[in-house]
């Protein structure tokens, strides 16, 4: 029998706050172990938290992004667990009136689009981290640190709306893009800042009642997520074709070994004992702050990659990954504004601009080439005053030294040369000293022709002007053959 998998992820977004959620430490990531843990975020008695102002800010302006409704009341909710890195025994978190909820957000497979409904997004503190294999630990041991305890969290929750291991990872990168165009969160799914957690059954195709599922936890890359749920369906169809029980569970995803492993039996709502935190009064939000947020909101992915291809005639592709980052979007369009020419400007942000972040590994933000180098680059390659292989030189001291190019082109005498006389003289001098290169191009084989504009950009310092060093070189060439 065919079995269709449904999928519904958790994702768990650490907010790019100074702060935590509920007190004053540092979020800040890599510090030594429990240096930033104060009583109220180690959970000592008698404490008393205070909400952060800029988490509700962010849940509000994820929550218009993603065409929620915003509660103009939310309330924050004990849940009730046991980890020893939880010291409170309990996690501040939201239950049954969440900031937002009963929104969407719509992702594109293989050429369509679809749209993933989304249940809710709620905020809630981090746990601390317990580290079994650090150099430090010893064998059989387990130490905890408590720096990350109260880091702000919103964790947003899908309907059952992914059919496939492909729609997860589309999902995945649709909002680790739209966090990062928010600026509340950094994406950086190694240092923990975006976490997924997968829930996965399987039904008999056809039919819409759910399987029994099983929960996925903590996946921290696209990678892990596509692998896991591939190995997760394949586990649940074996089962079910041997006539044998779901078990539902939480399950970890063992990268190493490529399977996922039981860790221990799925919790219902109902285990967690949820009731309204005593200490934190409900939170209000009046629909001015709402309006607000909305105005402020800026052009979000989708909108910006449709604009770019109707406003610069570039192709779906060229427009994705021009979208992907909302700096590199604003730096080329500061390019386009100062040169005129989208075209060629986006040209040099995906070649020669993305080629020099990774090789740096820096952001956009890092480069000492403003849009307006590239500008004025760009101008001087148009205007004939220096060709392409010259500007790729000086687009690289650019990046190193942060000169216009106008002053490095001058400093190194790297203007183009267009005095036919000069280049003349050059083609000449090519000729002569390539007679048997020369005598076999006349004789028709054309791919010597790229070796004789080697040779003269070479004895020109790649200074020649290339379209009009074609022109003359060609001319030459069929001038002798016709003396034959």
């Amino acid at each position: 029998m065919p079995y269709e998998p449904v999928i519904g992820l958790e994702v768990h977004i650490q907010l790019s706050t100074v702060s935590k959620i509920f007190c004053s430490c540092s979020t800040r990531f890599g510090a030594a172990p429990n240096t930033q843990v104060c009583p109220v975020c180690a959970g000592l008695p008698g404490v008393l938290p205070v909400l952060n102002r800029k988490v509700v800010e962010f849940a509000v302006r994820l929550g218009l992004a993603t065409q929620c409704h915003i509660n103009r009341k939310a309330v924050f909710a004990r849940k009730n667990y046991f980890y020893p890195d939880l010291p409170k025994g309990y996690q501040i978190s939201q239950f049954d009136l969440p900031f937002c909820q009963d929104g969407k957000i719509d992702i594109e497979v293989e050429g369509k689009v679809k749209a993933i409904r989304i249940n809710r997004i709620h905020a809630e503190e981090d746990a601390g981290k317990s580290m079994h294999a650090e150099t430090y630990v010893a064998a059989g041991e387990t130490l905890v640190d408590l720096n990350r305890c109260g880091v702000p969290l919103l964790e947003v929750v899908s309907e059952p709306d992914i059919f496939s291991p492909q729609e997860a990872h589309a999902y995945l990168s649709c909002f680790r893009r739209l966090v990062r165009y928010l600026e509340i969160c950094d994406g950086n799914m190694e240092e923990g800042s975006l976490r997924c957690d997968a829930n996965i059954s399987l039904r008999p195709v056809g039919t819409t009642a759910l399987g029994v599922k099983t929960e996925i936890k903590n996946m921290n890359s696209f990678s892990h997520v596509e692998k896991a749920l591939a190995y997760e369906i394949s586990r649940q169809a074996e089962l079910l074709e041997r006539g044998e029980r779901i078990v539902q569970e939480t399950r970890l995803w063992n990268d190493g070994r490529g399977i996922t492993e039981s860790m221990r039996a799925k919790e219902f709502s109902h285990d967690y004992r949820y009731f309204p935190e005593p200490d934190l009064v409900p939170v209000e939000i009046d629909s001015q702050w709402i309006d607000r947020t909305r105005a402020e909101m800026p052009e979000l992915p989708a909108a910006k990659r449709q604009r770019f291809i109707g406003d610069y005639s570039l192709s779906t592709a060229d427009a994705e990954v021009l979208t992907e980052d909302r700096r590199l979007a604003e730096y080329f369009e500061a390019v386009v504004r100062e040169s005129g020419d989208a075209r060629t400007a986006a040209t040099w942000v995906l070649g020669e601009l993305l080629r020099a972040l990774n090789e740096r590994k820096h952001t956009i933000e890092q480069l000492r080439a403003t849009p307006a180098h590239l500008a004025a680059l760009l101008k001087l390659v148009a205007a004939g005053g220096i060709n392409r292989a010259i500007a790729r030189e000086t687009f690289a001291i650019m990046l190193e030294s942060g000169q216009m190019p106008d002053e490095i082109i001058r400093e190194r005498g790297w203007s183009q040369i267009n005095d036919s006389q000069v280049l003349e003289k050059a083609v000449d001098a090519v000729i002569a000293e390539c007679p048997d290169e020369t005598a076999a191009f006349r004789n028709g084989k054309e791919k010597v022709f790229g070796f004789l504009m080697g040779q003269v950009m070479r004895r020109t310092r790649g200074q020649a002007n290339p379209q009009q060093l074609e022109q003359l070189l060609r001319q030459k060439l069929d001038d002798g053959n016709k003396r034959y």
